[in-house]
C-alpha cells in the first residue's frame, strides 16, 4: 500500500490530497493511510499533513527502496517484481538463485552495496553504498543461445539512452557496453545466460552505474568516472528516476530486438553513440591494429586491418584505443 500512496501523492506534486480520496481511490481505512504515510516519513520523505487539506509530498530521499522505484516505473513488465538489499554478494547472484526457483522475467534486484560486485572477464566491480546503481534483472526469452550475446548489445543502448535523457550527459558506448563519457567508463553490463544446446533457459543483465560517486580507488581511477563528476557543482542524480529511465528504454528496444532475428533494428542507433568508429584501435591479446568500421546485424565490431575487413566476437576479444582506455 506504501508504493500506491506514494505514486498517488508524487502524482499530485506539492499539491494537496485528502486522506478520503486516497481511501477511495485504494479501498482502505484513513487509519491505514496514516500509518503508511508514518512509515514513508520514516524512510525519508518529507509529508506534510494538514487537517481539512490532506496530504502533500514535498521531498524524495535518494533511496532504492522498491517502493521508490515502483513509483516511478512506467514500464509494462520490466521491474514487475522488485528485490531491494541493503548489501548483498552479487545481483546477478540473486538473479540466477531467483531464476533457479522459477522467478518470472522482469524480476529486479537492486541494492545499495555489493560486496562481491563483478564485471567482464571475472574482473572486480566497485559498488560502495549509496552512490551507484547496482541492479540486476531476468530474461526468458525465446531464442537460440547465439542471439542471447546480442542482448549485452540492447542493453548498453538502454543504458546510454536512459542517461542521455535523464541528465543531458553525451553517452558514448565503447564496444561492445562500456558507456563512456569524456573518455572514461561510467556503466559496466556483465550478462549471463543458463541454456540447453537449442534453447535458452534464462539470462541474467547486471548492470552498475557510478551516479554519485565522488573518487574511485587509485587502480582504476583513471579510466573510471561517475555522472556526478560532469554535471554543474551540487547536482545530484535521483537515481531511482534513472532505473525507470533505464526500465523504459530497455523495453522499448528489447521488444525491437525481439520482434526480429538480429540487431538490424537497432544498428544505426547503436553506432551512432559508438565511440568506436572511424577510430584505430587495438585487438587483445595479439595487440593487433585495425580501424573500426560499426557492428553488423549480430553485434560483432567490423574493423579493417592489411588483410581486409572482418569481424570480431566480444566473447573472444577485447578492444582499446591506440592511446589509452577507448
Amino acid at each position: 500500500m506504501k508504493t500506491k500512496i506514494l505514486g498517488i501523492l508524487k502524482e499530485n506534486r506539492n499539491e494537496y490530497v485528502s486522506g478520503q480520496d486516497i481511501g477511495e481511490r485504494l479501498g482502505v481505512t484513513r487509519n491505514a493511510i496514516w500509518k503508511a504515510v508514518s512509515s514513508l516519513k520514516e524512510m525519508g520523505y518529507s509529508i506534510e499533513s494538514v487537517t481539512n487539506k490532506g496530504y502533500r509530498l514535498t521531498y524524495c530521499p535518494d533511496i532504492l527502496c522498491s517502493e521508490e522505484i515502483s513509483g516511478e516505473l512506467k514500464t509494462r513488465w520490466w521491474g514487475n517484481e522488485i528485490l531491494y538489499f541493503d548489501s548483498i554478494d552479487s545481483t546477478n547472484n540473486e538473479i540466477k538463485r531467483q531464476a533457479e526457483k522459477g522467478a518470472r522475467e522482469g524480476l529486479l534486484a537492486i541494492a545499495e552495496q555489493q560486496t562481491a560486485g563483478r564485471g567482464r572477464r571475472g574482473k572486480e566491480w566497485s559498488s560502495p553504498s549509496g552512490s551507484g546503481i547496482w541492479m540486476s534483472f531476468l530474461l526468458r526469452p525465446d531464442i537460440t543461445p547465439y542471439r542471447a550475446s546480442q542482448i549485452t548489445i540492447v542493453t548498453a543502448l538502454a543504458a546510454a539512452n536512459a542517461i542521455r535523457n535523464v541528465t543531458g550527459l553525451n553517452t558514448l558506448i565503447k564496444w561492445p557496453n562500456d558507456i563512456v563519457i569524456d573518455g572514461k567508463k561510467v556503466t559496466g553490463i556483465l550478462t549471463e545466460m543458463s541454456a540447453e544446446i537449442d534453447s535458452v533457459s534464462y539470462v541474467v543483465v547486471g548492470i552498475g552505474i557510478n551516479v554519485n560517486t565522488e573518487s574511485f580507488p587509485p587502480e582504476i581511477g583513471h579510466i573510471a568516472t561517475s555522472l556526478v563528476n560532469h554535471l554543474p557543482e551540487n547536482t545530484r542524480v535521483q537515481r531511482s528516476g534513472l532505473v525507470a529511465a533505464f526500465g523504459s528504454e530497455f523495453e522499448r528496444l528489447y521488444d525491437k530486438f525481439l520482434a526480429c532475428d538480429d540487431l538490424a533494428p537497432l544498428k544505426a542507433e547503436y553506432e551512432a553513440r559508438l565511440i568506436n568508429i572511424g577510430r584505430e584501435i587495438i585487438i587483445m591479446p595479439g595487440e593487433q591494429r585495425a580501424k573500426a568500421l560499426g557492428i553488423n546485424n549480430d553485434g560483432e565490431l567490423l574493423v579493417e586491418d592489411e588483410q581486409g575487413i572482418k569481424a570480431i566476437r566480444s566473447g573472444e576479444v577485447s578492444v582499446r584505443g591506440v592511446y589509452g582506455y577507448v
